[in-house]
């Protein structure tokens, strides 16, 4: 513990947003670093608690504590050691984490919780600055063999864990660039894309091969993959859309969330955007229909294209400002959250069902939606239209797409559509193939698809090697 009066000086200070009305120029980060000075101030403020309730509200366990005190003592270099043991990619979730960590802070049931997320991005920002993060290579080799599927954290975890330890880790993406839905799901004004390419140089310097632009089921047989390789294991992703069916779906202007997103991330990127029509905002009044984090992504891409205006529907009730601590805390609590994509201009509406998409020549130009009480019943004589020239369906995924790898392979699925394998041997209904992150556990977020995917590297170097030194 630091300074054991911190938490009772020091009020707690975050980071700041550059002004909204020049960040929606651009794709560009917009989050403004602490200084070092205040930085160390906000680790200071670490009470080193008896039971650090932050541990377990991080799915990666970081060792939260220990690294808040050695950035206190200006020891950087080994708070870096101590983030990267728990975590391969902190500036990930230094970003786009919604730090349940910090909600399960003690000092969070006085709502001033330390600012770990914060601190965290500043420790791995640094170690990269000071060329602390360099490859570790194996000293030698195992002889093995192993694939993964998919380059999201997951996959990415996974591969570093296990080609640290000397495997030959062969990466299949089947999109042009490593990064799953880090590259084209998140937009870049969250997070930049060149903080993945020096995390892949890093892996490939460490033995790592990536067979970009590979589609396991289509390019590639599965069957072929597996029989070449000594263990394979799936982190493709949950990629599967839920979807609306009311009538007039299907007119133009109408389309997910995950059509739209990956086209400005490739136009960002300079990257080919594909064969499919452009969808754009710009000049159009927007409706995006989910109230997550995805939703969240099209509103801020719409605003920066051009939007008239935009508006975001959400089934559920409106939620709480703030919750009940007693009742939730150490517990990620549900209450109202505004994402800096909401403040840029966004009209929020709650407990609105879609009942059909109204169209004019074929297009859209309107939703026809009615209010709905907290049981999700259509109130009488609710019913109202709202303009529409572009609809993102923004509401989540369901399951790993089946098509092509998963029916080839014949592997087990739960009762949600997931590939079925458990939290212990990662392990699959078939010999040698593992499952790990969102195409096992469902749609989750990026710290705990880098859980997954350390965990799961740990179940196959056991099974490859009949032992294993890598952590849990």
């Amino acid at each position: 513990m630091g300074k054991v009066t911190g938490f009772l000086e020091i009020d707690r200070q975050d980071r700041k947003y550059k002004p909204a009305a020049d960040r929606i120029r651009h794709y560009q980060e917009f989050v403004i670093p602490l200084s070092e000075e205040a930085t160390r101030d906000q680790a200071a403020r670490c009470m080193n608690c008896g039971i650090p309730f932050c541990h377990s509200g991080c799915p990666v366990n970081n060792q939260i504590p220990d690294w808040n005190d050695l950035v206190y003592h200006s020891d950087w270099e080994a708070a870096s050691r101590n983030l990267h043991s728990t975590n391969n990619f902190p500036e990930f979730t230094g970003r786009v984490c919604p730090a349940p960590c910090e909600a399960a802070c003690t000092l969070n049931l006085e709502e001033m919780p330390v600012t770990i997320k914060t601190i965290e991005c500043a420790i791995v920002d640094r170690a990269w600055e000071n060329g602390w993060l360099r490859p570790e290579p194996p000293s030698k080799k195992t002889g093995k063999k192993v694939a993964v599927v998919g380059s999201g954290p997951a996959g990415l975890a996974a591969a570093q864990q296990l080609a640290r330890i000397g495997h030959d880790v062969h990466v299949y993406e089947k999109f042009a660039k490593a990064g799953g839905l880090l590259r084209y799901g998140i937009p870049d004004f969250k997070m930049e894309k060149h903080l993945i390419d020096r995390r892949v140089a890093q892996m490939e310097a460490e033995g790592v091969t990536f067979h970009n632009g590979v589609h396991v089921g289509v390019d590639l047989a599965a069957k072929e993959l597996v029989d070449g390789h000594d263990a394979v294991i799936l982190a493709g992703g949950s990629e599967k859309p839920r979807d609306l069916p009311v009538p007039g779906r299907d007119l133009a202007g109408v389309h997910f969330a995950m059509e739209f997103l990956p086209q400005q991330n490739r136009r960002v990127a300079r990257e080919n955007a594909g064969p499919e029509e452009p969808i754009l905002a710009a000049g159009k009044h927007v409706v995006v229909i989910g109230g997550g984090d995805t939703g969240s992504d099209c509103i801020g891409t719409s605003v920066r294209q051009g939007a008239l205006s935009v508006t975001q529907l959400e089934i559920m009730p409106k939620p709480p400002e703030h919750e009940e601590k007693l009742t939730t805390w150490p517990y990620w609590p549900l209450k109202l959250r505004t994402s800096s994509s909401h403040q840029e201009g966004a009209e929020r509406d709650f407990a609105v069902m879609t009942k059909a998409v109204v169209g004019d020549k074929g297009a859209v130009k309107a939703l026809k939606c009615i209010r709905v009480d907290a049981k999700m019943q259509e109130i009488p004589g609710s019913e109202f239209n709202l303009r529409a020239d572009l609809i993102l369906l923004a509401m989540g995924f369901v399951s790993p797409v089946h098509e092509g790898m998963l029916k080839e392979l014949g592997v087990a699925l739960d009762g949600r559509g997931n590939v079925s394998a458990d939290t212990v041997a990662y392990k699959t209904s078939l010999d040698k193939i593992f499952a790990a992150g969102d195409m096992r556990r469902g749609q989750s977020l990026v710290v705990w698809a880098i859980r997954e995917g350390r965990q799961a590297a740990r179940a196959v170097d056991l099974f490859l090697m009949g032992s294993s030194n890598l952590p849990r």
